[in-house]
């Protein structure tokens, strides 16, 4: 079997894998080709058409679905290749809503890089026939927003709820121009079988998918989701000493690119007023403060006194697998007994 395919895109000698498309191709040897439904986590889909290049002999196709071939010849831009996108651009951008300052997806939007990427000019939009939808924003989600007057049907979303996640609570629904992305029956997002994992909110384009309460970190710090003992790993978005936001380590063999709704959405614990920062002991009936030495010093003398099967043990899902082996190794051998239990059970 052949390993590499050569062809040439913008004159350029290009080696590729067998199978890969050429907007892969392109894209792992550093040539930009705009697409907006493209995402290297899903199946390729061909329906935007900005990632239209010219192929010598075939002339204008898809990017994202056309294979390379040995000797290809290939244009990513041109006077028809860019008219193309350029018209294609303009339809989205004719009927999109267009606050943008206001919109939380602001400079991270694709439609804005596209639109910038492609020259749209206000005297050509002008003289397209403008649309306007004042769809009901859906709310109901405690984590994120979806606004239907944003989206561009790309289909990213819908594609991520069934082949990443395979739920499938969203598709698309209606036709022409009433066409959606809608659950089933158009139930609000809460009454439908979404789980919640914000995998479409983070591949989402545009802003029709957003998180309620995002603010853009000044930093971020990678780390491990401690939620259970499979060790997703993450990156913790840090504003000042404020925790606000959590996002997938795409990287990672363990997750790869993927959290669920506890690892994505609950993050807000870490600064809750209640939260205990540090050992408390019993004093006189009240819950006083305590050094570390003093608490497991209190724990080791209580703890002495109910080996056997005074004693019992409660494991935690929180804790690496290690942990919790070591710890029934305690509870069994040192402790003396069988009665130990774990909270993922329960």
């Amino acid at each position: 079997m052949q390993d590499t395919v050569k062809l040439k895109i913008d004159g350029n000698d290009v080696e590729a894998r067998p199978g890969q498309t050429i907007l892969e191709a392109s894209r792992n040897a550093g040539i930009y080709i705009p697409s907006l439904c493209h995402h290297p986590d899903l199946k390729p889909f061909g329906v935007c058409r900005i990632c239209t290049v010219e192929v010598q002999g075939r002339g204008l196709t898809i990017s994202c679905r056309t294979p390379v071939e040995e000797g290809m010849v290939v244009k990513t831009h041109g006077p028809v290749i860019d008219r193309v996108r350029r018209l294609a651009v303009e339809l989205l951008v004719v009927n999109h809503a267009v606050d943008c300052l206001a919109c939380s997806k602001n400079d991270q939007c694709e439609l804005q890089r596209l639109s910038a990427y492609v020259g749209i000019e206000r005297q050509r939009l002008n003289r397209l026939r403008r649309g306007k939808r004042n769809l009901p924003l859906d709310t109901s989600n405690p984590f994120f927003d979806r606004d239907h007057n944003k989206c561009v049907l790309c289909g990213i979303c819908v594609r991520t709820c069934a082949e990443i996640q395979g739920v499938s609570a969203i598709s698309f629904a209606y036709r022409g121009y009433d066409t959606l992305i809608s659950t089933f029956g158009n139930k609000p997002i809460l009454d439908s079988r979404c789980e919640s994992c914000g995998e479409c909110v983070s591949r989402c384009p545009v802003g029709a998918l957003v998180p309620k309460k995002y603010q853009r970190p000044t930093h971020e710090v990678k780390s491990v989701c401690t939620f259970c003992g499979v060790g997703c790993n993450i990156h913790i978005g840090v504003r000042g000493n404020t925790v606000v936001g959590i996002r997938a380590d795409s990287d990672n063999q363990v997750n790869r690119g993927s959290l669920c709704v506890k690892g994505r959405y609950g993050f807000e614990f870490i600064h809750h007023p209640d939260r205990l920062t540090s050992p408390l002991i019993r004093k006189n009936g009240d819950f006083v403060r305590a050094t570390w030495d003093e608490a497991l010093d209190r724990i080791a003398a209580t703890l002495s006194g109910y080996k056997g099967e005074r004693f019992g043990a409660l494991a935690s899902a929180r804790i690496t697998n290690e942990d919790n082996y070591v710890f029934q190794k305690f509870v069994r051998a040192v402790m003396g007994t069988n009665n130990i239990d774990h909270c993922a059970r329960l």
